[in-house]
C-alpha cells in the first residue's frame, strides 16, 4: 500500500495532509507552533488524535518518541557519525538504511521490507512515497518517516542558521 505525503512550502505550524494511493485524504498532520521542542500531531479523517510525535529536548543527540493510540511504540535516535546520517529505531526491531539527504531509505525487521521511501523532486514543497508491505504497520511506518523527517529538517534549519 502506498501512502503520499506533501508537505506545504510555508506552512506555519507544520500542517499537512497523507493521501492514499486513490488521491483521496487519509491522515492530517499538524504540528505545535509554540512548544519545547518539535511535537506532531496525526490525526485520521475523523479527528482523532492517532499519533504523537515527541521530542526529547535535553539530550545531546536528536531523540524522539512515537506514540500510537496513546501507547509509546519506538524511540528514535540520530546517531553520532562524520559524515553520513544514521538513526537507531528502539521498541521495533526495525533497522533504518538508505540515503537520508536524498531521502531515498529503506526501513526493515529482520531483512523483510517494512517501508520504502522515496522523495519527489521538481514538486513544489517536499513530496514523500511511502511504499508500505503490510498495512498493519501503516500507522507506525508513517509517524517514523514524519519523525525522520523532523529531525532532518532541524539540522538543515541550524545550519542554515550557523551559516
Amino acid at each position: 500500500m502506498r501512502l503520499y505525503i506533501k508537505e506545504k512550502v510555508f506552512s506555519w505550524g507544520d500542517k499537512f495532509t497523507v493521501k492514499d494511493a486513490s488521491g483521496a485524504d487519509k491522515y492530517i498532520v499538524e504540528g505545535e507552533v509554540f512548544s519545547w521542542g518539535k511535537k506532531l500531531h496525526v490525526y485520521d479523517m475523523m479527528g482523532r488524535e492517532v499519533a504523537f510525535i515527541k521530542q526529547e529536548v535535553w539530550s545531546w543527540m536528536p531523540t524522539y518518541y512515537v506514540f500510537c493510540n496513546g501507547l509509546q511504540v519506538a524511540e528514535i535516535k540520530k546517531e553520532f557519525t562524520f559524515f553520513f546520517p544514521k538513526y537507531s529505531i528502539e521498541g521495533l526491531g526495525w533497522e533504518i538504511d538508505g540515503r537520508f539527504m536524498a531521502h531515498d531509505y529503506e526501513i526493515t525487521k529482520a531483512g523483510c521490507t517494512i517501508v520504502t521511501i522515496s522523495k519527489e523532486w521538481m514538486t513544489w514543497g517536499d513530496s514523500y512515497e511511502l511504499d508500505i508491505t503490510d498495512p498493519a504497520d501503516e500507522l507506525v511506518a508513517l509517524a517514523v518517516v514524519l519523525t525522520i523527517d523532523c529531525v532532518m529538517e532541524a539540522q538543515a534549519a541550524a545550519a542554515s542558521s550557523a551559516n
